[in-house]
């Protein structure tokens, strides 16, 4: 059985930047088409099936990125990593929260883009590995199905992306135990916990918010200071 080509979108005006990263991508067995204008991605999603995976420039002529990752995300969850200017640790927060999945530092080297690319398709493809025989959590009112992926709250399911999914599972997984940054980003995204990262504490900021608005009142996950999160048992 042939595996399955990832297919990419590339969308970023410097042309230069594209051609390169596009060439070095389709080397890899991944197939990339590339947008330079915001606008056509929106044109393209009415008519075309999403990709398997959006990289998403911030700063672009017209409808910039973070203008144009909530149009994306109404409708469709693809993964997005956003490509950001290396001192900009605002709007890659702010592309976190509003539902990118990971980010990269122009200018960027292009086996580090795939070595991204990779670890978060990975990641939206990923089942959470079950430690026990239980194929269902329940705590704090919470139910999640580990088999359905789904989680709800007072029978309202809550609208979890699949890294926030995953963040809530593996801490109701080690409910009372201290679970370190570097652990999450680790398991979760796949990649090593850098200086100044601040991609995992988005995740849990997000499922706080979240469950929050779901009607669950109680804080139930702690953090821990320059250490990492606590689910409470009771």
């Amino acid at each position: 059985m042939t595996e399955q080509t990832t297919i990419a979108w590339l969308i970023d005006d410097d042309t230069a930047l594209t051609s390169l990263l596009q060439e070095f991508l389709e080397s890899n067995q991944l197939r990339v088409k590339t947008f330079e204008h915001g606008q056509l991605v929106l044109t393209e999603l009415k008519d075309q099936q999403p990709p398997d995976i959006m990289i998403l420039d911030i700063m672009m002529p017209g409808l910039t990125g973070l203008q144009l990752l909530p149009a994306i995300r109404a409708q469709t969850d693809v993964p997005i990593i956003m490509l950001t200017g290396r001192g900009d640790e605002i709007d890659r927060i702010i592309g976190l929260e509003m539902g990118a999945d990971d980010y990269i530092p122009k200018p960027c080297n292009p086996r580090e883009l795939l070595a991204r690319i990779n670890a978060v398709t990975r990641r939206h493809q990923y089942t959470p590995k079950i430690e026990t025989t239980q194929t269902k959590l329940s705590l704090h009112g919470l139910e999640i199905d580990l088999g359905m992926l789904t989680c709800h709250y007072n029978q309202q399911e809550l609208e979890l992306t699949g890294i926030e999914f995953s963040v809530l599972v593996e801490l109701l997984q080690q409910s009372g135990r201290l679970v370190s940054k570097e652990h999450l980003t680790e398991k979760i995204l796949q990649r090593k916990l850098t200086a100044y990262d601040r991609s995992i504490d988005v995740h849990v900021s997000r499922v706080r918010q979240k469950l929050k608005q779901a009607g669950l009142d109680k804080e139930i996950i702690k953090t821990v200071r320059g250490q990492g999160y606590q689910c409470i048992m009771s």
